[in-house]
């Protein structure tokens, strides 16, 4: 299987060293999840921001964030965002903004959806997804996160909605990336989730712990840093 750099350089080498993956699955699903502020999002900007800065595109969806707050939490790591969008590399649907009425007006790169209409949500995806294939039928795509879509809507609609999209997203040829807050939705809705992603990622404030398919775990410590997520010594368990 072909692979991608993930951003977290220690990831990378600790998957590649379980002589079964070069490193982190390209064209794949991964579900990052874990209870609140432990890093979900930090390594959604990781991975995006080493694509870009690689020339590697990206669609974001945006949803806890608005476009404003998600530059300004990328600049918070020393990560600027204007040149990737001036060269067209980066493509973000932000679903969150319209709740508060801000007035802001779509651009070539970006545009506003509804959180709470997963038709029309879809229909930005189709044309985000078409704009970044453009530029490279390989890139990258991060929901952040799917808890706010569980808070606006039934589960069994988030659930639909998330296959279509990951579908889609990995047919164009993406390598797709999606955080989860544990709690949020029902337990039976959180086994359909991990069941329909082809990795998962778990954090739980300590230790990172990466699964693809169901015979291959990794797990180290990390700490969140000025740099992001940084990862110590690990273990294939």
């Amino acid at each position: 299987m072909s692979t991608y750099e993930s951003g977290v350089p220690e990831l990378d080498q600790l998957i590649s060293s379980t002589g079964k993956l070069d490193g982190f699955p390209k064209n794949t699903t991964t579900l990052v999840y874990g209870p609140p502020k432990v890093g979900k999002s930090i390594f959604s900007y990781q991975f995006t921001y080493h694509g870009l800065s690689i020339k590697e595109p990206c669609l974001y969806i945006t949803a806890d964030d608005g476009m404003k707050q998600f530059q300004q939490n990328m600049m918070d790591f020393g990560w600027f965002l204007q040149n990737s969008i001036d060269e067209n590399l980066l493509y973000v649907i932000d679903p969150i903004s319209a709740l508060s009425g801000a007035q802001i007006e779509n651009t070539n790169t970006y545009t506003l959806s509804k959180i709470n209409d997963p038709t029309d949500f879809m229909v930005k995806v189709g044309l985000g997804t078409r704009f970044v294939f453009k530029r490279s039928n390989e890139f990258r795509s991060v929901i952040d996160s799917l808890t706010t879509f569980f808070t606006f809507n039934p589960e069994a609609m988030v659930i639909r909605f998330l296959k279509t999209y990951l579908r889609r997203l990995t047919e164009a040829g993406a390598t797709v990336v999606v955080n989860y807050t544990e709690g949020v939705a029902s337990e039976n809705t959180e086994k359909i989730l991990k069941s329909i992603v082809d990795n998962k990622i778990m954090l739980d404030g300590n230790y990172l712990t990466f699964k693809s398919g169901s015979d291959l775990i990794v797990t180290a410590d990390y700490e969140i840093t000025d740099k992001g997520l940084i990862l110590g010594k690990g273990e294939i368990l």
